[in-house]
């Protein structure tokens, strides 16, 4: 698994109480992974998410997707923990205006460590955003406690791919999306095994090469003066962005990175 010994949470927090979160949401939305809906949609379908069950959803951002699952899922209720407060805040009052706030609520935690009680929930839920937990193998234990006997563990992630990365490409990659690390399907499946759980489905969606291209060219087409007001109206650092963004559509059309997509069962 490639690492970085110099990036962690708090790097983590910066970008998503500042304006690099805000232009991350610029292009992608409330639901800020790839594929939006289509992507949430697909997992709960491959998961088996429905009506009645609860969840928790770690490192749930503002909680746009434990919105969705109360929307177009009928869940019963979600928990979502996140550790940064600029995020945590903004999803009580995002879930307040949308009148959920009886069905949705939110722990500022680490996600290793929520203090949520074991064997609570039906499914834990994630997408994309495990990629930003230094400690994954204690991620994924966390998850495996709260999820019930035979629950579901599902989530989507930004994963290396086969085809691996090399070590000047990881430095890169990691920096600028200030991951820790990054885990792949293979790696993830076997801390799954490890916390006693049966993976299910593990699969690269094929969704990562072509959205990023969309982003790419829904910020040179129409977004330039939205994500420039974020920025200050800096260009060299709009310049800059659209550089690394630009490596990334490389690593992904060069099958070195996907998003994953994980389903087990404890």
């Amino acid at each position: 698994m490639k690492s970085l010994s110099d990036v962690g949470l708090s790097d983590v927090q910066s970008v998503y109480s500042g304006p690099e979160g805000q232009l991350w949401e610029l292009i992608m939305g409330q639901q800020i992974h790839i594929g939006g809906f289509r992507s949430s949609m697909d997992l709960a379908d491959r998961a088996g998410i429905g009506e009645g069950m609860s969840g928790v959803d770690l490192c749930c951002c503002s909680g746009a997707g434990m919105r969705f699952l109360v929307r177009f899922r009928k869940v019963a209720g979600m928990r979502g923990v996140d550790a940064t407060a600029a995020v945590v805040q903004l999803g009580r009052c995002r879930t307040e205006a949308e009148g959920l706030a009886d069905r949705i609520s939110f722990t500022l935690a680490d996600a290793c460590d929520t203090g949520l009680p074991a064997e609570s929930a039906d499914f834990v839920w994630g997408e994309d955003a495990w990629c930003y937990v230094v400690d994954k193998a204690k991620l994924i234990r966390e998850a495996a406690r709260l999820t019930k006997p035979r629950g579901t563990i599902a989530f989507t992630d930004w994963m290396e791919a086969a085809a691996g990365l090399s070590d000047a490409e990881a430095e890169r990659f990691l920096r600028f999306m200030k991951f820790a690390n990054v885990q792949s399907l293979r790696g993830y499946a076997e801390l799954l095994a490890g916390a006693h759980c049966e993976v299910a489905v593990a699969a690269d969606t094929g969704r990562f090469a072509p959205y990023v291209d969309l982003y790419l060219e829904m910020l040179d087409k129409q977004l330039t003066s939205d994500a420039l007001r974020i920025l200050g109206y800096d260009l060299a650092v709009m310049e800059g962005l659209a550089g690394e963004m630009k490596f990334l559509q490389q690593l992904a059309h060069d099958g070195k990175i996907i998003q994953g997509l994980i389903v087990a069962k404890k």
